[in-house]
């Protein structure tokens, strides 16, 4: 699923923000070969530091590739094109984002220059930060890993020629899992064709570090970056945000893995049309994704395909499964944009690429309920998935090992009649408020009143910890917190 890029109709672009100002340490590499052209590191010393991170083009650092001497000069050459953002403080001391050439490389080490950020534009706000080193796909024996790895295990098969019957030549995709989650606004956007006027790019939906970065929506953002660095196979598995609902199976912080594979004309046997390649490009593709399916949930499991539209993929699909008695989406996929490849310099190419979300994907497999137990650090949780490996075929059923009483709360407000309101920026801020006790956030009545026409929401929030009963007097003050929030910020007025 490539999440935020379908024409869905949204609201347009709201203006509340979050107030941050702070020191970071943005993190660069003493030595970066041309494939890591985009590089960023999260990065913590002490409790008072806290975290930032760079992405930019090759074309606009002059020392990609040069071994890195003099930090200062080093600054002064990004001072003059790029703002940097203060972001709050985390007292978390996350691993390094690397990447890796191919699957058994070693992840390089990154270096620290200790940076001068300036405020303004941001939208991310502090709790978003505070898990960006989690890093939940690359923990080992988590439900996100065991997933990541039994998808990178299907595209390694040696037999995934046979599997798929393509006389296509079979290629080892290579995988990346480290990139840093910021990319730069024409790698996760422009690159991708994605229409200036976009629901995607307005800041009520997407996390902007400032005018030119973002937290990466989707993993597509990668794509072009190895496609100009030569790569015809490749998975790119990492964390992504976007500002979203709140519901047991959505998470502003998801994870996603991007897949791609290239051919030349000579692949295809040389054929008689653009048209034709295509065609075929779109055959393998959809004979390597339902071999997934089957790789993933076995050889029986029906499958239907819908057209949809993506900007980046012509033509577009999403593949759906049957499975425990409904059809469900699994992932979304497509031909390649001509113009993308054309872009990279593979102008006399053809390629085909899916997205894969693995939060919903591991949901699934595992009969998890609720997305927040990924970040569960309660042993009775990741226990649970200790002994698997991504070469079982059967997976463990999820143990619930506790059900704590859920506590609602009501809350009804007018909505401001001189600005724009948008309910991801409610959501974002009762989230910085209660952080994962909030189980859910459901919208009980849309009134717009018949005399003054003012319209008001009433929303019920639903609080339940994972781990604990929460106490009436806990929740009284966590709501009269998002209360005093939601005038000060979101200038409405309760009623």
């Amino acid at each position: 699923m490539w999440r935020g890029v379908r024409t869905l109709a949204r609201q347009s672009e709201g203006r509340y923000t979050m107030p941050v100002r702070q020191r970071v340490l943005a993190a660069f590499p003493p030595t970066l070969p041309h494939l890591l052209a985009s590089p960023g590191s999260a990065s913590s010393l002490v409790q008072s530091l806290s975290i930032s991170f760079f992405s930019t083009s090759a074309s606009s650092v002059p020392w990609v590739g040069e071994k890195l001497t003099q930090p200062a000069s080093l600054f002064s050459s990004f001072a003059s094109h790029k703002r940097f953002l203060p972001l709050e403080e985390a007292s978390f001391s996350p691993r390094p984002y690397t990447c890796s050439a191919a699957p058994e490389s070693e992840p390089k080490e990154l270096g620290q220059v200790p940076v001068e950020l300036c405020p303004e534009t941001s939208n991310v706000p502090p709790h978003i930060l505070q898990q960006v080193s989690r890093r939940l796909h690359l923990q080992p024996q988590h439900p996100l890993n065991i997933v990541k790895r039994k998808l990178e295990s299907f595209f390694r098969k040696p037999s995934l020629q046979a599997s798929t019957g393509s006389p296509l030549p079979h290629a080892v995709f290579s995988t990346y899992d480290s990139f840093s989650p910021v990319v730069s606004l024409q790698q996760n956007f422009d690159d991708l064709l994605i229409p200036h006027d976009h629901v995607s790019r307005k800041r009520s939906e997407t996390y902007y570090c400032d005018d030119l970065h973002v937290l990466r929506p989707h993993t597509s953002a990668h794509q072009t970056q190895l496609l100009r660095a030569g790569q015809s196979a490749f998975l790119v598995t990492g964390d992504c945000y976007r500002r979203d609902t709140i519901d047991a199976s959505h998470n502003p912080i998801f994870h996603q893995t991007e897949g791609v594979r290239v051919f030349t004309r000579e692949d295809l046997g040389y054929p008689k049309s653009d048209e034709e390649a295509r065609k075929m490009v779109v055959q393998h593709m959809k004979a390597t994704l339902e071999s997934l399916v089957a790789h993933i949930f076995g050889a029986d499991t029906p499958t239907r395909w819908v057209n949809e539209y993506f900007p980046f993929t012509d033509p577009s699909f999403e593949l759906e499964i049957f499975f425990r008695d409904e059809w469900m989406e699994v992932l979304g996929c497509g031909a390649i944009h001509p113009q993308i490849l054309q872009n990279c310099g593979l102008g006399d190419r053809f390629g085909w690429a899916f997205g894969q979300g693995i939060d919903r994907l591991a949901m699934v497999l595992f009969q998890i309920p609720d997305i927040r137990l990924f970040w569960s650090m309660d042993r009775r949780f990741l226990d649970q998935f200790a002994q698997v490996t991504e070469d079982d075929e059967q997976l463990p059923v999820f143990q619930p090992f506790s059900k704590y009483p859920p506590c609602p709360k009501d809350i009804t407000f007018w909505l401001p009649s001189d600005r724009a309101y948008f309910e991801n920026d409610f959501y974002e801020l009762i989230r910085s408020v209660a952080d994962d006790l909030i189980e859910e956030v459901v919208l009980l009545d849309d009134f717009v009143h018949p005399r003054s026409q003012r319209r008001s929401h009433c929303y019920r929030i639903v609080y339940r910890a994972m781990d604990r009963s929460l106490r009436n007097e806990e929740i009284n003050e966590l709501q009269e917190s998002v209360r005093a929030a939601v005038v000060n910020e979101l200038k409405v007025e309760l009623r």
